[in-house]
């Protein structure tokens, strides 16, 4: 079996949608009892826990790309899910997988902190 094959894509697809769930779970539950023991609202101690969790998912994702395709031949499994934008590739953009978006959505959720410490007073 090819390493590009349809078939291989789809596999690496579907272990990456299945893994999506837990390790959300996995990665927010920290944020959502640290901004509880501050004192956050409920509501953007969802918030934060879901935009803090993504970067950690998407660094593991990605990595689980680059262990079944290799370093050289990822970008086709990325070009994959670009050509069936309604279909496999739903929710990818090539920017998810530049370090610059991962930081900027960890950084955002960890202003999400003060921003509702200010709100509260």
């Amino acid at each position: 079996m090819s390493e590009f094959s349809k078939e291989n894509f789809l596999r690496i697809n579907l272990i990456n949608w299945a893994l999506t769930v837990p390790m959300i779970v996995l990665f927010s539950w920290p944020y959502y009892y640290a901004a509880g023991m501050l004192g956050m609202q409920e509501s953007l101690r969802f918030v934060g826990s879901f935009i803090f969790a993504i970067p950690f998912m998407i660094t593991i994702l990605h990595g689980h790309v680059t262990m079944a395709l290799g370093l050289a031949h990822r970008d086709h499994y990325y070009q994959w899910l670009v050509d069936h934008p309604y279909s496999y590739g739903l929710f990818f953009s090539r920017l998810e997988i530049s370090t610059r978006f991962r930081l900027i959505l960890l950084i955002t959720s960890l202003l999400l902190l003060p921003f509702d410490y200010i709100i509260n007073l």
